[in-house]
């Protein structure tokens, strides 16, 4: 009864268009939010591999995600991939330059941001990597900004700045990180703002082309730099888990969110990842913290809350009224 009443109230006052329009952003909000929580819990399925190359992590990692999807894609989503073919073939021919463009370069960011990711943990510092998915969501929205020309409010200005604001705090005495971390996190930034462009074949078929893609470009690297075959069940097991669970998954979601929401949106929610990954830390692996640290992740959530603040409390309003 409270559900009828309020969808009354919400078509009275602004009308079934706009309800429409509410609900579809709900859901791609939704799944946007959903995705970066799972990537929230990914250290604890890539702690216990610690034992084992960064190197070998990434080969397995993206070589499994190759394999899985790319029998989903050919043996269980057969309609979807013929449909998806003959939507490809009926587009103009610029078009189709543009989808192959924007689907191979994803491809591309992606290995760059997994590689550099490892480089910079293995041989730089592992605050300079964690530090990138922190820079991350601040140039996805001002790349977002002069690239796909996405308007910010004030209130959302409000909250990047704040973002820079907190990343200044963690960068205290590691200046020379900031380097590294920018090469990181631009990767995946330019990965969001390229695949929101990216419409018009299904998303998991594109994502699948990418991670095949990322595969063959790894290929090469991998008789050389490879450990020994890893002979653990265990290890199987849990490179399993990270490609389904904490790939596929939630980059799927990703590319899926983005028919929705703005990239801008998605950098800003982006920062739910670092938040997870430092509570698990201080919580879970019971790792020190200091003042300097709960002041910075406090000022991120904040710019979480500011930044969304028009979903938040808009649909609070429109509950109310």
């Amino acid at each position: 009864m409270a559900r009828t009443r309020l969808h009354f109230l919400l078509f009275q006052n602004h009308g079934p268009h706009h309800i429409d329009s509410l609900m579809k952003f709900s859901k791609y909000y939704l799944t946007a939010f959903i995705s970066f929580l799972i990537w929230g819990f990914f250290s604890l399925a890539l702690k216990p591999l610690k034992g084992y190359p960064s190197l070998d992590i990434l080969f397995y990692r993206v070589f499994m995600c190759a394999a899985v999807m790319a029998v989903i894609s050919l043996f269980v989503r057969v309609k979807v991939l013929r449909d998806s073919i003959a939507a490809f073939k009926a587009m103009p021919v610029a078009r189709k330059r543009q989808v192959a463009f924007l689907t191979l370069i994803g491809g591309v960011l992606l290995t760059a941001n997994w590689f550099f990711f490892i480089y910079v943990m293995n041989h730089i510092s592992v605050k300079a990597a964690s530090f990138a998915y922190l820079v991350c969501p601040i140039m996805t929205t001002v790349i977002a900004f002069f690239v796909l020309d996405e308007k910010l409010s004030k209130w959302q200005w409000t909250a990047v700045l704040l973002s820079v604001l907190s990343c200044i705090l963690l960068s205290f005495n590691n200046i020379a990180d900031i380097l590294y971390s920018l090469i990181v996190a631009a990767s995946y930034a330019l990965y969001l703002v390229s695949q929101r462009k990216n419409t018009g074949i299904d998303k998991f078929l594109v994502l699948t082309i990418q991670i095949i893609f990322s595969a063959l470009l790894l290929l090469p690297f991998y008789p050389k730099y490879s450990a020994a075959l890893p002979t653990e069940a265990s290890f199987y097991i849990l490179i399993t888990l990270i490609a389904v669970v904490f790939t596929i998954i939630p980059l799927f979601m990703n590319l899926y969110a983005l028919q929705g929401v703005t990239s801008s949106t998605m950098g800003i929610l982006l920062y739910i990842n670092p938040l997870m990954n430092f509570a698990i830390a201080l919580f879970y692996f019971h790792e020190p913290i200091n003042t300097t640290q709960i002041t910075a992740y406090s000022l991120i959530l904040l710019s979480i809350i500011i930044f969304n603040e028009r979903f938040i409390f808009g649909r609070r309003r429109a509950a109310v009224a």
